[in-house]
């Protein structure tokens, strides 16, 4: 058995070092043609970073040429298939502004915009790829309004809106979780105003009652009307704009609350006043 695996382990060897002379012959060739020729072999076989070495070397041979749109082409994508975005975006760029005209334009337009997406982070870091890659698909649609692509783009664009107002909703939940009401009551706020057609809207404005609520019943007591009709105002408006909500019944229970609240502290207040 052991002998079988050192077998195995030398004839691995011995190929890999046969694919690595055969590559050090066509880099190291005089005949562009051929290392053209190969490059293109390299590329159709997915082996993108020995066609990328080649296409580079190759860079100031064709540049000018008929052939160099279709090198550069093909260099730009050996970037994208290794997972290089950043270079990647920059070269379909690059391609753009050399072959403005080019057949491909739209693609590689497409291309630049895709790059961009690629990059977008995990939900916990800053989306700045993730803003931009929506704002380039939407410049893509708008420059190519008739395109196949123009679909795609837009279930990116509505992809990359639904991951920020996850993240959005994540920070909103945070402030509520840390007890910090009045900011949570902002934040949801701002949520629903930012995406007024999103599907959680109205769970999002329960959590703005919710929040109004507890910050109420956390001031001072001299603050305490004013900020439980705050809750009786938030709840006027969800009562509007969801009337057949699944949550109406659970607001409705914050508003109630809110209304015994505020006759609770008159009535002390005037028990107050008439024993002066």
């Amino acid at each position: 058995m052991k002998l079988i695996k050192v077998f195995s382990g030398l004839i691995l060897l011995v190929f890999l070092f046969g694919s690595c002379s055969k590559y050090s012959k066509v880099e190291k060739s005089k005949d562009v043609e051929y290392k053209l020729t190969k490059a293109d072999e390299y590329f159709a076989k997915k082996k993108y970073r020995q066609a990328q070495q080649l296409y580079e070397s190759l860079f100031p041979v064709y540049k000018g040429t008929q052939k160099f749109e279709d090198l550069y082409y093909k260099y730009a994508y050996c970037f994208y298939y290794q997972g290089l975005y950043s270079d990647a975006e920059n070269l379909f760029k690059g391609y753009l502004e050399v072959f403005p005209t080019s057949a491909r334009a739209e693609e590689v337009d497409y291309m630049r915009a895709y790059s961009y997406y690629k990059r977008s982070p995990k939900l916990e870091l800053e989306q700045v790829n993730t803003v931009k890659s929506m704002n380039m698909m939407q410049s893509f649609i708008n420059t190519h309004p008739t395109s196949t692509r123009n679909k795609d783009a837009s279930e990116i664009i509505d992809a990359s809106r639904a991951k920020m107002e996850q993240k959005d909703y994540r920070s909103a939940l945070l402030y509520y979780n840390l007890e910090k009401y009045r900011a949570a009551a902002l934040t949801f706020t701002a949520l629903l105003n930012k995406y007024p057609e999103s599907a959680k809207g109205e769970e999002y404005k329960l959590m703005v009652i919710k929040s109004y609520f507890k910050f109420a019943k956390m001031s001072y007591i001299d603050k305490q009307v004013e900020r439980f009709e705050k809750v009786l105002s938030e709840f006027s408006d969800f009562s509007e704009r969801f009337p057949e909500s699944k949550f109406l019944k659970e607001a409705e229970e914050y508003n109630n609350l809110s209304k015994t609240q505020i006759k609770e502290i008159q009535n002390e207040q005037n028990s107050s006043t008439v024993k002066r």
